[in-house]
């Protein structure tokens, strides 16, 4: 991969038309996935020449500490300097990861009680969008609870405190399912549409909404120690591995209900396209990343280890890890950014890689121990 990245600032994401190579530049949503991936291999090699890259990798990040354009901020930096800090112990990281929580911060309403995702536009449907939180955003909450513990300014855990209570309030519905994208009057706090934009219906449950569901609660249970968001990230597990429409090696379709009785899309489609409809292996690699650490916190965890286990066999199998050279020398094979919007179907995507070599490392520490 490093021998085929076009220049300094380009980022890979994934395989775009015509087969080639997608990069992304500053300010996207995904650049911090691939210097995090650099020091998951040199954690996993202690290799010099790792350890290298992925400072060469993430110092070029620095700039977005300030990045307020968006939530996924978290993303960015702290899949890069986070790991950076937690290897290096670099006290420059440290501030890095502290500026970059004050930006996270600044798009926090406590009218509503959460962090905004997009910024006001019209979705698709014409519907508009006033204040949208997406279930992503509970991933970057684990910046703010850095930021937390090394400043003490409680700001940062009131902030991510509220905003999960908040999502799991109006995200998670009351089977543990959960909507992709929750729209509020910025002014009164209300609710005003729900919907699932990435998913197959407004009412279905998109796959790797799913998985951050479950990481960002389990995280959030890590990080505070409250029995409320441990529950919530168990019945969402527990929803994931036990759907009847799970296939039996553990790596999901794209949504859960696709083109099931019960379940209409707002969206233009014909079910002829859903004849060999895409699994999503990143909903599967952060997954099983998540319920790695979950079966560390419940009686039943034997389960949840377990189950992660297949799904890491499933993922390192030849029909989703790719040979060496090949997949534009990603790692993972059949991924799904968005079907609705025609966008990155049955792909490499880079924060599937990144997932799936955390989980590894996970899996290893749990087994070598």
């Amino acid at each position: 991969m490093l021998q085929v990245i076009p220049g300094e600032d380009y980022f890979p994401r994934t395989t775009g038309k015509g087969g080639y190579i997608h990069f992304t530049r500053m300010k996207d949503w995904t650049e911090g996935f691939f210097p995090g991936s650099l020091w998951y291999l040199y954690e996993h090699s202690d290799s010099e020449r790792w350890k290298q890259l992925a400072i060469q990798w993430t110092e070029k990040l620095e700039p977005l500490k300030n990045l307020t354009d968006h939530h996924d901020i978290g993303f960015m930096m702290y899949c890069s300097f986070g790991n950076a800090y937690r290897l290096t112990k670099n006290p420059e990281y440290r501030d890095i990861l502290i500026q970059s929580a004050r930006s996270l911060i600044t798009r926090f309403n406590d009218t509503a009680g959460v962090i905004e995702s997009w910024n006001q536009r019209k979705a698709w449907d014409g519907a508009m969008w006033y204040y949208p939180v997406i279930i992503d955003n509970m991933m970057n909450l684990e910046l703010l609870y850095f930021a937390y513990k090394e400043t003490g300014d409680t700001i940062f855990r009131d902030v991510a405190n509220t905003h999960a209570e908040v999502t799991a309030r109006e995200h998670i519905r009351d089977d543990y399912s959960s909507y992709h994208v929750v729209n509020y009057d910025e002014a009164t706090g209300d609710v005003l549409h729900k919907q699932t934009c990435q998913g197959f219906a407004d009412n279905s449950t998109w796959a790797r909404g799913q998985a951050w569901g479950i990481y960002g609660f389990t995280m959030a249970y890590r990080e505070t120690g409250r029995a409320d968001f441990l529950e919530i990230a168990k019945n969402m597990a527990d929803f994931f591995i036990s759907h009847p429409n799970l296939p039996d090696d553990g790596i999901p379709l794209w949504d859960f209900n696709v083109d099931q009785p019960g379940y209409q899309p707002d969206w233009d489609y014909s079910p002829e396209s859903f004849i060999q409809t895409p699994r999503d292996a990143s909903a599967a690699a952060i997954t099983a990343s998540a319920l790695l650490e979950l079966s560390q916190y419940v009686d039943d965890g034997e389960k949840y280890f377990k189950f992660a286990e297949r799904q890491l066999q499933s993922l390192s199998s030849p029909e989703y890890r790719a040979n060496v050279g090949e997949n534009n020398n990603f790692l993972l094979k059949h991924s799904v950014g968005s079907f609705p919007h025609q966008a990155e179907i049955d792909v490499p995507l880079v924060y599937a890689d990144y997932y799936y070599l955390e989980a590894l490392k996970r899996l290893a520490e749990m087994t070598d121990s």
